[in-house]
């Protein structure tokens, strides 16, 4: 469903968070934003929202990481879907590649390997998997977190149009 940025603002808390939850599935991070509101404009909530996303901790991002399907792998959320689109169509090899180097980067990172999947195709999500194998926790971590708030700002300028648009 998209609204306007006047529309989110005058919502329910509760139509807000849901709203909010089609996007990361922190419900701190939902409540957090639903909190700021109002906005007023779409520009403060998108910087609102990505700086929470970017800041999550403890069991706040681990709740919004579990959101998170692996890549190439069948994902229910639909805008996993729609992000994972380009999976749907890479070869045996690759999907094979992809699901050893999300079970490796699980054991090594504890969590599911997240990326920006829009736009990308298979092959280029592998590259980066496989690059990303070789960072450090410290790094990954903040590639990780780069990548939430990316993901999160993408799906939230979906939903929130401007006025007018």
């Amino acid at each position: 469903m998209q609204c306007t940025t006047d529309r989110f603002d005058a919502m329910s808390e509760k139509d807000a968070v849901a709203l909010l939850l089609e996007c990361c599935s922190s419900r701190a991070w939902a409540y957090s934003v639903a909190a700021a509101r109002p906005f007023g404009t779409r520009t403060a909530l998108l910087a609102t929202a990505e700086a929470a996303a970017e800041n999550l901790d403890g069991d706040d991002l681990a709740e919004a990481l579990a959101g998170h399907p692996r890549i190439g792998e069948r994902a229910e959320h639909p805008a996993s879907r729609r992000e994972q689109a380009s999976v749907a169509e890479a070869d045996a090899d690759v999907l094979a590649r992809l699901a050893a180097g999300n079970r490796m980067y699980e054991e090594k990172f504890g969590h599911v390997y997240l990326v920006r999947a829009a736009g990308r195709t298979a092959t280029e999500l592998l590259d980066i998997l496989e690059r990303r194998l070789g960072n450090d926790p410290l790094t990954e971590e903040r590639d990780m977190r780069s990548a939430l708030a990316e993901i999160t700002r993408l799906r939230l300028e979906r939903l929130i149009i401007e006025d007018g648009e």
